[in-house]
C-alpha cells in the first residue's frame, strides 16, 4: 500500500465483524507500532492484547458505564467544542454517536482489543506514534479499528482487571479495537482545507499555498 494512499485514507472504524485477527496480523501490527519514534529510546511502553470472551464480557459491562459518563460531559460542555461551522459538526457528532451506539452494543463480538499502556509519556508524545502506526499497519493489513479513550473514566478498575503493575508507574492511554470492516475506507470527509488552518511564521499569516481539495490520489 502507497503511504499516502494509508494516511489519506486511515479512518476509525467501529463496525467490525467478529472473525478472529491471525497471530501473524496481530504480531506485524505491534511490530510496526514498536518502531516509531520515542523519546530517548525509552520505549516505555506496552501493549496488551485482548481476545478473552469472558474479559471483554467485563470490560463491555465498564464500556456502557463510561461511555454515559462521557456523554454527560459533552452535554455538559466540559470536552470541548467544534471551531467551525455548528451545523456541519452537529450532524459529524450524529453519525459518530451512530457508529458509537453500533459499537458499544457489539463490543463483545470486536476480535482484538489492545490496550497501550505508558509511563511518564508527556502528552502522549512517545505513544501516540506508536499509536498511529499501529492503525496503519492494521490498514496495510486489511484490518480496520477505532482508537477511544472512553474507559478512562472506570481506568483503576480495567486496569485490576487486566493486572496491571500500577505500582510500577503504568498509566492506560487508550484502547484500540480491532477487526475486519464492515464499512469501506476512503478519503476522510468534511476537513477544512489546509489554508484554514495552516499560517506561516505568524499566526494568520498566508500559508502560502492553496490547497481547495485534498492532494491525494492525485488529478
Amino acid at each position: 500500500m502507497d503511504v499516502y494512499e494509508a494516511l489519506y485514507t486511515t479512518r476509525m472504524m467501529r463496525r467490525l465483524h467478529p472473525d478472529p485477527i491471525p497471530l501473524e496480523s496481530q504480531a506485524r501490527i505491534v511490530d510496526a507500532a514498536i518502531r516509531a519514534p520515542n523519546g530517548g529510546n525509552t520505549q516505555r511502553w506496552h501493549f496488551l492484547a485482548v481476545d478473552d470472551p469472558a474479559t471483554k464480557a467485563e470490560l463491555a459491562e465498564l464500556y456502557v458505564r463510561c461511555r454515559a459518563l462521557e456523554y454527560e460531559d459533552i452535554e455538559a460542555g466540559k470536552l470541548g467544542t467544534a471551531v467551525y461551522d455548528e451545523g456541519t459538526h452537529a450532524e459529524t457528532m450524529r453519525r459518530i454517536k451512530a457508529s458509537g451506539d453500533y459499537f458499544t452494543e457489539h463490543f463483545t463480538d470486536v476480535p482484538l482489543l489492545l490496550f497501550v499502556f505508558a509511563i511518564d509519556d508527556h502528552g502522549g508524545a512517545n505513544i501516540y506514534p506508536a499509536i498511529w502506526s499501529a492503525l496503519l499497519a492494521a490498514h496495510a493489513e486489511g484490518i480496520g479499528g477505532t482508537l477511544t479513550t472512553v474507559l478512562r473514566y472506570e481506568a483503576e478498575r480495567v486496569m485490576e482487571l487486566l493486572g496491571v503493575p500500577t505500582e510500577e508507574g503504568w498509566c492506560m492511554t487508550a484502547m484500540l479495537a480491532l477487526g475486519r470492516p464492515r464499512g469501506h475506507w476512503g478519503v476522510a470527509a468534511n476537513r477544512r482545507p489546509v489554508g484554514e488552518v495552516s499560517s506561516r511564521n505568524r499566526w494568520g499569516q498566508d500559508f502560502g499555498i492553496e490547497v481547495p481539495a485534498p492532494l491525494w490520489p492525485a488529478a
